[in-house]
This record gives structure tokens, sequence and C-alpha cells, in this order.
């Protein structure tokens, strides 16, 4: 181990990473609750304050896999899909393998400047954790209890909210539901079976319900959400009496409504993610800690929601269908199985912000696919 690997290694470093992190959430979190001030005023603004605020919190993970433990991901995708990416929503189907997997979800937001608006849906339980759930919950994360009952209306009133949100987002979503292991492959497979669905070599059977919401709740988002002026008064003797100030506050509300107004940005896709780690690694968050450096492979797919059924059961055959497609791990069988690379190592925010970063990938795209290299580690 060299120097610099036994220095990352060492408590004194974990401490003060964790240190700086906590009081820095602490007040992130401090100033996420006084934005609630401007909630009745002016929901945009709010929300885009937030978004940065969320970012202050989360690209100190992300900063942690890239360039602490200096991990990479190589991302595989379709050329003629990547200029989209980042700068429309989707909906981001993610495997849920790895103890690090989250993160390297994030990164790829990170990547593509998306990081503090985007979304997932989470268990209820991590709201109440100070800092992370804390901050989700100030950026209006979509929380579920996993009773389908209670979360049908919950989650679908929780994303209906996200109809008018103005920021672009990737809503991060593992359909398997839990992380895989041995014994929930074997008990979801057994599951399969008496369902009569194929089984699955690499990944869990998807819960299809969340899934089906969350599309049908996201899709179509073409309503333009404006302020109502006769919001917030009171009744009309009230307002006779109160003449003068409600009018100022007419004045000061219309002014900050100017600074974000309230656009409609809808879902345009379906990204399909299978994330891979070479040589058979493990990754963990200890191991992210102690400076550990992993090769991830993350594949990534397009696909337009125009493409996926608005009826329930056929979305969720269509989910069904899409993880089949995704079982054998995507490992090239023969000489013809090739795919467009996007080679993009994850190390670090990019020195001249994000154009640069897109030009010098497009260029990459662009070299491996005209030189018809062999795309495969």
């Amino acid at each position: 181990m060299d120097l610099v690997g036994l220095l990352k290694s060492q408590f004194l470093c974990h401490l003060v990473f964790c240190y700086v992190f906590i009081a820095s959430g602490l007040i992130v979190n401090t100033i996420q609750l006084l934005t609630l001030l401007l909630w009745p005023i002016n929901k945009q603004l709010f929300r885009k304050i937030n978004c940065r605020l969320s970012y202050c919190i989360s690209s100190q993970l992300v900063l942690l896999l890239e360039w602490w433990s200096g991990t990479e991901c190589v991302i595989y995708t379709d050329p003629q899909a990547y200029p989209k990416y980042g700068k429309e929503n989707a909906i981001v189907v993610l495997n849920h393998k790895f103890e690090i997997d989250f993160l390297c979800g994030w990164s790829l937001a990170e990547r593509f400047g998306v990081l503090g608006g985007s979304k997932v849906l989470a268990k209820k339980e991590l709201a109440y954790v100070p800092i992370i759930g804390w901050m989700w919950y100030f950026t209006e994360m979509v929380f579920c209890t996993r009773k389908w009952e209670q979360d049908r209306k919950t989650v679908s009133k929780s994303l209906l909210h996200l109809r008018d949100y103005p920021e672009k987002y990737f809503f991060l979503i593992h359909c398997e539901g839990t992380r895989f292991t041995e014994k929930k492959h074997q008990i979801s497979m057994q599951v399969a079976q008496a369902k009569g669905l194929p089984s699955l070599k690499h990944h869990l059977l998807p819960r299809t319900k969340g899934f089906a919401v969350t599309v049908r709740s996201l899709r179509n988002v073409g309503l333009q959400v404006g302020f109502s002026e006769n919001s917030g008064t009171d009744s009309a003797s009230g307002v006779a009496r109160n003449e003068h100030l409600i009018t100022r506050w007419a004045v000061v509300k219309g002014r900050l409504l100017t600074l974000c107004p309230s656009p409609s940005l809808p879902v345009s896709a379906v990204y399909d993610c299978t994330l891979n780690f070479r040589n058979n690694e493990n990754p963990t968050l200890l191991g992210v800690l102690n400076g550990k450096k992993y090769h991830a492979d993350l594949y990534v797919r397009r696909i337009p929601l125009e493409e996926v059924p608005e009826d329930e059961a056929e979305c969720s055959a269509w989910l069904h269908k899409l993880y089949q497609e995704k079982c054998p791990a995507p490992v090239p069988q023969d000489g013809n199985a090739r795919r467009p690379k996007m080679e993009a190592p994850l190390t670090g925010p990019p020195p001249a912000g994000w154009t640069l970063l897109r030009n010098n990938t497009a260029q990459r795209v662009h070299k491996h696919s005209a030189a018809g290299a062999d795309i495969w580690p």
C-alpha cells in the first residue's frame, strides 16, 4: 500500500470527513427549514433554492466516490441518445445489487448536471434520518411505506406534485425493491415460477405497481401551473378592511413570482440502467471511505416514454420484459455483441463546466463509433 492509500485508510481522515459532512449538513438543513417561509409566497423559488442546498450535501458523497476513492464508471450508451441526457426529465430504472449503486446513480446525475433536483422512490423511514432524510423531505422526495393500499394514493399524490417542478431531474427507482442476495434471489425465482414468468439470473423479480404509478403520474405533463390572484386572501369583509395591506402583499408576491415562473417540464423517457463491477468486485461504503478504487460499467438505454404502455397490466408486462432483456448480464457472448460506447470516467467535476465535459465526451463517442474499435473491456 502506498503512502496516499495508507493515509486514506486512517481513522483521523474518516473523522474529518464525517465532521465536515455532519456540520455542513446540519447547517444546510437549518437553512432549508427557513426556506419554508417562501413556500406560500413562491413555491418555485423555494424549490430552486432547495435544489441548490440539496446539491451541497449530495455532492459531498459523490466527491467521496469519485475523488477520494477514485472509482471510475464507464458509461455505455447510444451516441444518438446521449445529447438528450441532462436536458430532459427521465425515470431511471437501476438494478439494486451493490452497496454503492445509489452513489453510482448519483454520479450519473452529477455528470449530466441534474444531481440537485433528482428524486428517488424511498422508504418513508428514511425521511426521519438527519441530514440526508431531511434534505430529501425539503426537495419533495417521494416516500413509500411498502403497503400498497396506503402508497397507492400517497405516492401518486407526491408524484403529481412534480408536474410543475422547475428543475431538470432523474427519478431513480429500484424496481426490485430490495438489494440482490442469493437467498432473496431464490425466493424471488420461486415467485416467478409460480406466476409463470421466466427466471432471471442476475436480478430479482421487479415489483411493477410502483413503476406503473410513477409512469402514469409523470407522463403527459403538459399542464402549465399558474398562480391564482385570489389565493391566500381573506374573506370579502377582510379584503375591504385591509385593502392597502392586501395590495402591497400582491405586489410583493407578484415580484417574487417573476423570479421563478412555473414551467412545465415533461418526463420524456425511461432510462434502463444496469450497473456491473469488473473483476467480480464487491464494492462497499467502507471500502469507498478507505479510498479503495472500484471499476464500474454502467449500461444506459434510453426508451421514449411513448413506448411504455399506459394500461397498468400492460405496463407491468412491459417491465417484466425489460428485466428479462437485462438478463443475462451485459457481457458480449460473441464477436458481434457490440454496443455504442460513451466513455466518461466519473473521476471528478469537470474543470470548465458541463459544456466542456459534454464536448469532450461527444468527441470520444464519435471517435469510437467512427473507428469501429472493440468497445468492450
